[in-house]
């Protein structure tokens, strides 16, 4: 019954000739999957930026620096949220939770979109404290799957950064 009921439906859509096909066919688009992420987090050096690329080359991840999309949204003549980005940032304040958020779920909607397979993502510089976090949870839950964190913990001797920006961290 179940497939006369099928046949019927298929004729009716002009789609009969899929009944030539014995396997199903997907009529559907798939539906985007949710982000796979992996929050990346560590002291300014500690590698977390050459990791990453280590990481996208070899995993096929897609690396968000939350700093780097902050930055340029500041640069963005257009952004709503550039002036006030620069306001934070200049009184050297972490943005508000909610900006950063979009942000970096802008990014990660526009990648699946491009590219439907593309939905492993490595968050860097994210989430920076308590607040960010429970932001994360709040506006993302259900949305994101947060895989697990890459937590780089490094002293100042095996760090990157030049021994005279050290004294600085």
């Amino acid at each position: 019954m179940l497939s006369s009921c099928r046949s019927r439906l298929l004729h009716v859509l002009g789609l009969s000739f899929l009944l030539q096909n014995r396997h199903p066919i997907l009529l559907c688009p798939p539906r985007l999957m949710k982000p796979l992420v992996v929050f990346v987090l560590g002291g300014p050096g500690a590698g977390k930026g050459t990791q990453c690329a280590r990481i996208v080359e070899k995993y096929g991840y897609t690396h968000l620096s939350a700093g780097e999309l902050l930055r340029d949204e500041r640069k963005n003549p257009d952004s709503q949220y550039g002036e006030l980005i620069e306001k934070y940032i200049k009184e050297g304040k972490i943005v508000p939770v909610e900006i950063t958020i979009s942000l970096l779920k802008r990014e990660m909607d526009q990648t699946m979109a491009a590219n439907a397979q593309k939905n492993k993502f490595l968050i860097d510089g994210f989430p920076r404290n308590q607040d960010n976090l429970q932001g994360w949870n709040k506006t993302m839950d259900g949305k994101a799957d947060v895989s697990f964190v890459l937590f780089f913990d490094c002293n100042n001797e095996n760090s990157d950064l030049p021994s005279v920006n050290k004294a600085n961290y």
